[in-house]
């Protein structure tokens, strides 16, 4: 992947962390409420990590083939989410099987990137209020 493109994803990403991470600690109380919550249940109440993704691709205009491939090139070095393979069974294209994939590993890696950034906020917080008593 070019430089540029990597940089561009990267933003990406960035973006979608820190609006997932804003929504779950507002509809959770919190974060530390939000990290246990997407943990336990990615896609649960409060949570809905798919939906989410699928706004993001769609906001992004990378709900089609192209979309899909550049996302695919960016996680490359990634692990398959083992949650696809049943998603992934009946796709009736490449395309579409595509997409599915691009939008699966992208939410594995959200999920991840946001944990830690909920840990992030949960610590700084803690840390403030520590600070002002």
């Amino acid at each position: 992947m070019e430089l540029h493109q990597r940089q561009q994803f990267d933003l990406l990403l960035s973006m979608a962390v820190d609006r997932f991470a804003e929504r779950l600690e507002q509809r959770n109380e919190g974060a530390e409420r939000a990290q246990a919550r997407l943990a336990a249940d990615p896609e649960g109440e409060g949570i809905w990590l798919t939906e989410f993704t699928q706004a993001v691709f769609r906001d992004a205009l990378l709900d089609n083939a192209d979309g899909a491939a550049w996302v695919l090139a960016a996680l490359a070095a990634r692990p398959f989410p083992a949650a696809l393979l049943t998603r992934l069974g009946t796709a009736a294209r490449v395309g579409d099987a595509a997409s599915v994939l691009a939008q699966g590993a992208f939410a594995a890696l959200l999920r991840d990137r946001t944990d830690e950034e909920l840990t992030r906020r949960a610590t700084y917080g803690a840390h403030l209020l520590a600070n002002q008593t």
